[in-house]
């Protein structure tokens, strides 16, 4: 039997389905989460250059991959409402923004705690920090924008239009490290003509995944959580929610 997955881009059908992904995402998340920061720090073997200080990374890498991510993310579901017209586009849109700054600041604070040991400075304004800034101001113009406009149409299309034009920052954050001279190390994993190419050991490098995994798991259980309130505050007029509120104050 197919499933109509369309009738899930309905806010009244999509609320009870994100409570309930919600919470799964969430155990999966705290469980890869203690074996990843278990692995960091007593299974990972040090590194024979940067010695202990590059443990860091298991953090810094996930939280800079998650940066851009979950931007390219929020402008599809900014522009898929902005065209579509779909009130749970922008809502999600709205509930990724806060998670995706969030990750942004934790890169450049790892970063910078990364960086005086091994530069002898807190900050250099290499172009892969510069551009990492910019999608932190993106991400707070983004949610700045959004909230400054009563109307929720009009705001969802203004901070859409300012996401979709933020992606070009995106690909300069990636490539910027191939495209200029930069301080900031290339990557360490590549994928080449044979698949997959890293300079880190198997070890390091199932870390570093498990990591990033329990961060991707986490975004997803945190803005599932977030646009149910989203959704409650948007369509708190509606019927279905005010009958949702009444069955739950009668069992409550």
């Amino acid at each position: 039997m197919a499933i109509n997955w369309f009738k899930y881009s309905a806010p009244s059908s999509f609320y009870p389905l994100a409570g309930k992904l919600a919470k799964g995402f969430a155990v999966v998340s705290v469980i890869l989460l203690v074996i990843g920061l278990y692995m960091s720090f007593f299974v990972a073997p040090t590194d024979y250059k940067q010695g202990e200080g590059y443990r860091i990374m298991f953090i810094h890498v996930p939280a800079a991959w998650m940066s851009m991510f979950i931007y390219v993310v929020m402008a599809g579901w900014a522009a898929a409402g902005m065209i579509w017209r779909t009130r749970l586009s922008s809502m999600m849109a709205s509930a990724l923004a806060p998670t995706g700054a969030m990750f942004t600041f934790i890169a450049l604070w790892t970063g910078a705690l990364w960086g005086k040991p091994m530069w002898g400075a807190w900050w250099v304004w290499d172009a892969r920090l510069t551009s990492e800034l910019i999608l932190l101001f993106l991400y707070i113009g983004f949610m700045a924008l959004e909230s400054a406009i009563d109307d929720p149409r009009r705001a969802a299309r203004a901070s859409g239009l300012l996401a979709l034009v933020g992606v070009v920052n995106v690909p300069i954050i990636y490539y910027s490290v191939q495209w200029w001279n930069t301080l900031h190390q290339g990557a360490s994993i590549k994928m080449g003509e044979g698949g997959m190419e890293t300079s880190m050991t198997d070890i390091m490098l199932w870390t570093l995944l498990i990591m990033t995994f329990a961060c991707w798991f986490y975004t997803l259980a945190v803005a599932l959580t977030r646009v149910r309130s989203i959704i409650l505050e948007r369509e708190r007029n509606t019927v279905w929610v005010k009958e949702m509120l009444q069955e739950e104050n009668a069992h409550g």
